[in-house]
């Protein structure tokens, strides 16, 4: 008997007129931006079922990689442990369960063992489940607390007693979920939400055992193109309120031995003016662009005299490093800085009689910082992976220049050996002749001859960096013959500030065609072909996918984007969704002609059109609050509508996520599995 041909979902089309600029465009599927309408509902999840039954031949294949990854995990695993305040801080995870065990241990790691957070249990009773923002008071007899059960990032700040472990009654809605602790253990600063746009705007004082509506505003930010967070310094001397934007910062500073005065303006805003600032004795010190300084240097002026014209040179800036983040120590400053791409980490002493970088040798490899908590110490703890090295935690005595791997992330299964695969650094030619980079992940032995399946990964936005880490789900590609490749094109810092500031604005369409001309560099040089490359994205790396596969379909065999930022001049034009106005110096703001025109010429659903497109898997989150679900709810359906090809197309949308996805440790590798699935399915590959 022939199986009936299986019919995908038609969203209906119900034209809707928008215009501004003298221009018109028509709308087939706005209506679908209504999440409560049945309508909506009924088509997403006639979309999941289709991909359900579509997908179906694969679900034994999925379950299979589903195990595999899954048993690559170490599930009875703790972190290693920092010191904090006089207790060490252990996160901890138990065989068969999602969510992490939170710890502690006073003076010694041979103290017993506080019990803090069970997550698993916290848990029970919801889908989604997040707890973010943990902040114990001076005295270490409280904590504070950030719930989320939907997925959309709006946090409820809970509070407890560590001495009981019993909950303490306040509680406070609608924040960004972290809270700083004054110095009296009564009073904590947090950030509310815009309940609409979901935009971080207004700074609270909360005293403990008083109602939420008794909490005092202390900052409002009406520039809605800023949102503001509020933070304790390392030192524990200040509260400290950061208003952020694209380019402009600025700072409030408060006494935390006087939560009852009023905060002092640390620099007022200037535009284009990106500061940063760290405390220590009696100064500050600002990671600044001042002066043009495009890729930053370093600043310091006294705590006394904060504004601009007090500020003085202590790193000049450079035109071929980029000085990325700073940790002081009480001894010493350790400065990450980043050289053709790569990680450095800088050591020098505040006495000045010593400076010297750490050593690394690898061709591609990830190096950063990690938790540096304690300021009177000598050991600096930083992280070291790559795309063939599981991921070291190491402390380094900063006097002795030894070093102790604490950690070294365990892939389980037996079948691991990093001597098996290969990496390396590949540069292609972009339209403009800019040399753009890739690292390259792959097992030895896989062939140059055209054949090899190749998954191109990028993100390309904000100035963020992809650098090239370890991933043991990764393998599960790697050991069935894929090549595995990050393309760092323009958008992101890998070479610079300049790297970032040539895409983005005016220049955005430079991420799309460095992507291009890495995919046609791996064809040219029989990395693999057509018929066998594959493109990943996810959120602004969404983007990226949609504006690829508009511009050069016939590269691809098959692409996923996941929770997909496509639908850009609408969405731009929507002040009222979250995160719109804060990115109009990153996408540009389309109610200026110049901006609009040249959005709608790369906006992926505003240019859709009739051609073959590769296989595509869309993913989506209902309560998704950075990119909401209907952008690539329409994408979909009008590229169903016009596409002329019969290749698979899918969108599936996790019902009870956001723009994370699944929660649970276990459940997210769940969704990497159904990724990997449909890769591998594409390529026949099915075992």
């Amino acid at each position: 008997m022939i199986k009936e041909r299986v019919v995908p979902p038609v969203a209906k089309r119900v034209p809707k007129t928008l215009s501004i600029h003298n221009d018109t465009r028509i709308d087939d599927y706005f209506w679908l931006n209504q999440r409560e309408d049945q309508d909506v509902l009924d088509y997403l999840n006639a979309e999941n079922a289709y991909f359900e039954e579509m997908t179906a031949h694969t679900k034994a294949f999925e379950d299979n990689l589903f195990k595999e990854m899954k048993a690559r995990i170490k599930e009875d695993d703790e972190s290693v442990p920092y010191k904090y305040n006089g207790y060490w801080y252990i996160v901890k995870y138990e065989t068969g369960k999602d969510y992490p065990i939170y710890i502690r241990r006073k003076d010694t790691l041979d103290a017993p063992d506080e019990l803090m957070f069970d997550c698993n249990e916290m848990a029970k009773g919801h889908d989604y489940f997040k707890l973010a923002g943990i902040s114990i008071s001076p005295d270490n007899t409280k904590v504070a607390y950030g719930l989320d059960t939907v997925g959309r990032r709006q946090y409820t700040i809970n509070f407890k007693s560590l001495v009981d472990n019993e909950p303490i009654t306040d509680t406070i809605e609608n924040t960004t979920g972290s809270a700083s602790w004054a110095n009296d253990n009564a009073t904590l600063f947090y950030t509310k939400k815009d309940e609409e746009t979901l935009r971080s705007d207004k700074v609270f004082k909360h005293k403990l055992g008083t109602n939420e509506s008794e909490d005092k505003l202390v900052f409002h930010e009406i520039d809605d193109t800023f949102g503001v967070a509020v933070y304790k310094s390392k030192s524990r001397k200040y509260i400290i309120i950061a208003c952020y934007s694209t380019l402009t910062n600025e700072y409030h500073i408060l006494d935390a031995n006087t939560p009852n005065a009023g905060f002092k303006v640390f620099q007022e805003r200037i535009r284009g003016l990106e500061y940063s600032i760290s405390h220590f004795e009696d100064h500050f010190y600002m990671v600044t662009n001042k002066d043009e300084a495009t890729n930053f240097k370093l600043m310091k002026t006294d705590e006394t005299k904060t504004e601009v014209s007090n500020w003085v040179e202590v790193i000049p800036h450079r035109e071929d490093v980029l000085l990325e983040d700073i940790d002081i120590f009480k001894d010493f400053l350790v400065i990450s800085e980043r050289s053709n791409g790569l990680n450095q980490i800088r050591i020098t002493r505040w006495d000045e009689t010593d400076d010297y970088y750490l050593p690394f040798d690898s061709e591609t490899y990830t190096a950063y910082t990690g938790t540096n908590v304690d300021f009177d110490t000598e050991v600096l703890r930083y992280s070291y992976n790559s795309l063939t090295n599981p991921a070291s935690t190491i402390d380094f005595n900063m006097v002795t220049k030894t070093k102790t791997i604490k950690k070294e992330q365990q892939v389980l299964g037996g079948t691991f050996d990093k001597n098996n695969y290969q990496s390396e650094r590949l540069w292609a030619t972009a339209d403009d002749g800019t040399k753009i980079p890739m690292s390259v992940v792959y097992k030895k032995g896989v062939k140059k001859d055209g054949n090899s399946p190749v998954l191109q990964y990028a993100y390309g936005s904000y100035g963020s960096t992809i650098d090239p880490y370890f991933s043991s789900i990764r393998l599960s590609l790697l050991d069935r013959g894929f090549i595995y490749v990050i393309a760092h094109v323009r958008g992101g810092e890998y070479l610079g500030r300049n790297w970032y500031e040539q895409g983005k604005l005016l220049q955005k369409k430079n991420t799309f065609t460095d992507f291009i001309a890495c995919s046609k560099f791996l064809i040219e040089n029989n990395y693999t072909s057509p018929k066998h490359l594959y493109a990943l994205g996810g959120s602004a790396g969404g983007l990226l996918i949609g504006a690829v596969i508009n511009m050069a379909p016939q590269l691809y065999h098959g692409v996923i984007a996941a929770v997909p930022f496509v639908d850009v001049v609408t969405t731009m034009l929507d002040d009222s969704i979250p995160l719109t106005t804060g990115e109009y110096d990153e996408w540009g703001n389309p109610n200026t002609l110049e901006y609009y025109n040249y959005m709608k010429s790369y906006s992926p659903y505003d240019n859709v059109k009739a051609q073959d497109y590769p296989h595509i898997l869309v993913t989506t989150g209902l309560h998704d609050s950075q990119v909401q679900y209907w952008e690539p709810a329409k994408w979909v359906a009008k590229m169903r509508f016009l596409k002329t090809d019969t290749n698979k197309l899918f969108l599936k949308t996790n019902m009870n996520a956001g723009h994370g996805g699944a929660s649970g440790r276990f459940e997210a590798l769940k969704e990497d599995a159904e990724e990997y699935a449909f890769l591998l399915d594409l390529e026949n590959i099915t075992s």
